[in-house]
This record gives C-alpha cells, structure tokens and sequence, in this order.
C-alpha cells in the first residue's frame, strides 16, 4: 500500500506553479480547503484558472486569492458573495466563464470517468450555448460541453487515511468527492489522518486510487457566510 501522506499544505501544494487550471472543492466556504488555499496565497502564484462553484467571500476562501490577483480566470456557477470578484469582473481584470450548476458537477464527473464531453439540455437557447456545438436526440436539443482538464483538484475531506481514501461529513461533501476523481493530480486535506484500515470501507466516498497527496489540515474556521438563527421566546 503507497502511503500518500505530505507533511503540510506547503508541501502538498509545492510544484502548482503559475498558469496552472485548479478544481476548489467546497459550496460556498462549506468544505473548502482552507489550508491549501492559505498555503497558494502565501507562495503569490498567479495566473490560475480556478474551477469551483464561486469564488468564496471578500476576505476568506479563494477570495483571498483574488485580493492578491492570483487568478486570471473563475469557471464557477455561483458567485453573488463577493465584492472583489465583482469588480474584477466589470472592470475586465478577471475572465469569468458561468455555466450551470449541474453542468458544472457533471463536466467534473466526465473528467473523473474518462468521457471527453457530455450532452446537456441546460443553458440550450441561452448565451451559454454562443459557440458551443447543439445535437439534437429524439427531438430535443442538447448542448455539447468538455469534460474539464485540471492540473490539480484540491479537496477537503473530514477523514482519510494514509492510503488517500476519503470520508466527507454532511454537506461538506459537495463537490469535492466529483472533483477529486477528476484531476491529474489530486490533494486532500483532511481533519483526521489515521491509519490504513481503521476506516469502514462502507463509509468511504473516495477511494485512495483518486488522491495522490493527503496531509492533515489544522486551524479550521469553518466561517459561515450567512448565519441565520431561530430567534428565541420571552
């Protein structure tokens, strides 16, 4: 059994360099990896292409690398959460490509399986489809979209072990299982790190033949990006 275990995000992420097309996995800052993307800030590359489904908040998450202009290009579905990326946006600073939701998971899940493209009736009639090749089947339109080819997927898992196998907790799943199978090279951090074998096999979400580099990840804030509570009687 490989042992895939790095020492830090420092070491996970050593050889991203600029230029390079990465996958975030999270949903909005739940499940995001919050060490790796400290660690990209700190080294400054630049010139990236991020796919992930938005681009985090002003001050946490893949924001942080927008605020020191390290991506030249969001891929992503959602991104109403963020000023900066905004106004990177309209001033023309940032590329962006929208596209919906579930094409975006399903271009990651082509990437993991090996299929060169997928057809989607989604976003057929709209500006998503200027450019893009249409194909009709039993009398309805579809969408030809690219499966996407990322350098590096990097992922947040609750527990893995030290042969890359990984378990997500509740939401935090989101998209990081379909983004993990599709890079061509995968790096989880997780919040537990244990031996290989102490994890039920019928829990795991990924197998460890998807992850190339896992560490155990510390300080997690785990920010909420709006909170809403229950408001207690008198």
């Amino acid at each position: 059994m490989i042992n895939k275990v790095v020492a830090n995000a420092d070491v996970a992420i050593a050889d991203i360099t600029n230029g390079k097309t990465l996958m975030l996995g999270g949903f909005g800052l739940c499940g995001i990896p919050e060490n790796c993307i400290s660690a990209l800030v700190k080294k400054g590359v630049k010139d990236l292409t991020c796919i992930s489904n938005n681009a985090g908040v002003d001050d946490f998450g893949i924001g942080l690398m927008l605020q020191q202009r390290q991506v030249k290009k969001m891929i992503s579905s959602y991104v109403g959460e963020n000023a900066e990326f905004e106004r990177q946006l309209l001033s023309g600073e940032l590329e962006v490509e929208l596209i919906p939701q579930g094409t975006l998971a399903t271009r990651c899940l082509a990437a993991g399986y090996g299929m060169p493209a997928i057809f989607t009736p989604a976003g057929v009639g709209t500006e998503v489809a200027e450019g893009k090749e249409t194909r009709n089947f039993d009398g309805k339109d579809y969408l030809m979209e690219y499966a996407f080819d990322a350098d590096f997927a990097i992922v947040k898992a609750w527990k893995g072990d030290t042969a890359g196998n990984l378990i997500f907790r509740s939401t935090s799943r989101n998209f990081n299982p379909v983004m993990a199978m599709a890079g061509k090279i995968t790096i989880a951090e997780v919040e537990e790190l244990v031996e290989v074998g102490e994890l039920d096999p019928d829990h795991i979400h990924t197998p460890g033949v998807y992850v190339h580099r896992i560490f155990q990840g510390k300080d997690y804030e785990k920010r909420i990006e709006q909170r809403t509570v229950r408001k207690l009687a008198d």
